[in-house]
């Protein structure tokens, strides 16, 4: 067994285990009132994720609303409730420091040996009736002493929560779909240029893993959008382009099996499977871009950038992609080997 197959065995149980098993971080799943309003006390019920609350540590535990980069309150009290909530008290200033009338606040906790976990646009804060810029009631941001988390662990994302390990399986399929569809393309290149049936039969084979490859994207992301946008299948852009992507590459397989000719057969596949890649990349990357959609990366927003992998996940990411990729080449040599068996029992 050649080294890279090995390789490829080694990476993929590392991504499996790694990815399935590295705990997520702690994080703010949901805080109630929502709305409140300034001069008041206020008390709110904050439920986290993954954080072990115990009354040990409750006078140990901090938190925070903040306005702006120069402008926080700092919580009167925190008390644990459960294992997994809070109860926090402010008293809310009357006026914001700029004037206006509302606006929104980002909640921060700090608990010790767990990290310092934030939930943007948590509060809506509407000031009193008379809007005057005053600073009366906010302190100027020290944050000092905050707690970090040694131990290894995936950024906590709201919303997404566990599923953001789906990232490990759906988007490293797809862009090892991605190296075995370019991979097929250099072949039928190379096939139109020499007229090799070998050469066919090796484009076939990464056109047919890569095509399994995409069903497999598919799968997991509508698994993904299942939890996260409440239906596997919405009708998104995004979807639908891919849907599209998809169903070019199999009428690559309706025509290879129409033509008897095996000479006429490999030209007429190449052919199409490299327009099929070129229109593969603006079904996949550019007209979701320029429509309004659910999927990261899609609405002109790019995905994979410093908000969606950290350094942990990064370090499972890459391996991922090239993990698939060698074991997809793997698959198609095995497709290659067994037609081209199958082409000499009808010989012999």
């Amino acid at each position: 067994m050649k080294w890279w197959k090995i390789l490829s065995i080694l990476i993929l149980l590392y991504v499996h285990i790694a990815g399935l098993l590295i705990p997520i971080g702690i994080g703010i799943t949901r805080i109630q009132p929502f709305q409140v309003k300034g001069g008041e006390e206020a008390r709110f019920e904050i439920t986290t994720y993954n954080a072990d609350l115990s009354a040990e540590n409750e006078s140990q535990i901090r938190s925070w609303l903040k306005y702006d980069d120069d402008h926080l309150i700092a919580a009167k009290s925190v008390d644990v409730s459960a294992e997994d909530q809070l109860t926090t008290v402010f008293d809310l200033p009357s006026q914001l420091p700029d004037g206006g009338t509302h606006s929104d606040l980002t909640l921060i906790l700090d608990i010790p040996e767990q990290g310092t976990p934030v939930l943007p646009r948590a509060v809506y804060l509407a000031a009193a009736d008379s809007a005057v810029a005053t600073t009366a009631g906010w302190s100027a941001i020290n944050l000092r002493g905050l707690n970090v988390v040694e131990n290894m662990h995936f950024p906590y994302r709201s919303i997404l929560q566990e599923t953001i390990r789906n990232t490990y399986f759906h988007v490293s399929l797809w862009m090892a779909m991605m190296i075995l569809l370019t991979g097929a393309v250099v072949y039928s290149v190379r096939n139109l240029r020499s007229g090799s049936l070998a050469l066919d039969s090796r484009a076939m084979a990464l056109t047919q893993v890569g095509f399994f490859f995409g069903i497999l994207g598919v799968l997991t992301g509508m698994i993904w959008a299942q939890y996260t946008w409440g239906k596997a299948w919405s009708w998104d852009i995004k979807q639908l382009t891919t849907a599209i992507a998809l169903l070019i590459y199999a009428a690559y397989f309706l025509l290879r099996n129409s033509v008897r000719d095996p000479y006429r057969k490999a030209r007429l596949s190449a052919v199409f499977n490299i327009f099929a890649f070129i229109a593969l990349i603006p079904l996949l990357y550019i007209i979701p871009r320029m429509s309004e959609s659910l999927h990261p990366g899609s609405g002109g927003n790019p995905a994979m950038g410093g908000e969606d992998l950290d350094s942990t996940m990064r370090m499972i990411f890459y391996p991922a992609i090239i993990g698939w990729a060698l074991f997809g080449w793997w698959l198609a040599d095995l497709a290659t080997r067994v037609r081209e068996l199958n082409i000499l029992a009808r010989k012999y």
